[in-house]
């Protein structure tokens, strides 16, 4: 179930909600938005630590999905989108409804690549929810994405767009490659 840890919905100056992704928000978005742009949050770090049941696996045969998790010093670099009010409502609806396993809404700030954006919100896979996975050899986590399929397709087209699109972006994230090495047909 979806937790809200604020009251208050971010908006910039003219009333757009800023919404920051890391995982298929960066290269599926399925939302409309009037702007963007590729955007980084400080002091987290994206990992393929949730079980997914709804998405890229099944129950019983669970695919991997992204999450960030609270890295001091660390930087995760994704895609931040502006929406605009008359549509904040739908697009929050859909977006509650596709990360209803296990996140939670965060108030982050943006980092663009000219300076500071504005405050966005991001969603978190918390580690005490029940699909929270944690940390797993890569080796292994590799295995599991090579061979999980879910309703929105399989859990290796998820890990390969987002590492396409993050590449496109010219952001390097180690553990993204480090896992599409494993896990790309040759």
């Amino acid at each position: 179930m979806l937790r809200w840890v604020d009251d208050v919905l971010p908006r910039d100056d003219d009333g757009r909600l800023w919404i920051f992704g890391y995982g298929s928000l960066v290269w599926r978005p399925s939302f409309e938005h009037v702007v963007a742009r590729p955007a980084a949050v400080h002091g987290w770090t994206r990992r393929f630590w949730q079980w997914s049941t709804d998405h890229r696996g099944v129950p019983g045969a669970p695919g991997r999905v992204a999450t960030v998790v609270e890295a001091a010093g660390e930087a995760c670099w994704g895609r931040a989108y502006a929406v605009e009010q008359p549509h904040q409502d739908r697009v929050l609806a859909a977006l509650d409804h596709r990360e209803k396993q296990g996140y939670d809404r965060r108030l982050v700030s943006l980092s663009f690549e000219d300076g500071a954006g504005p405050r966005a919100l991001m969603y978190v896979a918390t580690q005490d929810n029940p699909s929270f996975a944690g940390d797993t050899e890569l080796s292994e986590l590799a295995s599991i994405i090579s061979a999980r399929h879910g309703p929105s397709g399989s859990n290796v087209e998820y890990l390969l767009q987002l590492a396409d699109a993050l590449r496109a972006m010219g952001v390097d994230d180690p553990h993204v490659f480090a896992l599409e090495a494993r896990c790309r047909p040759t």
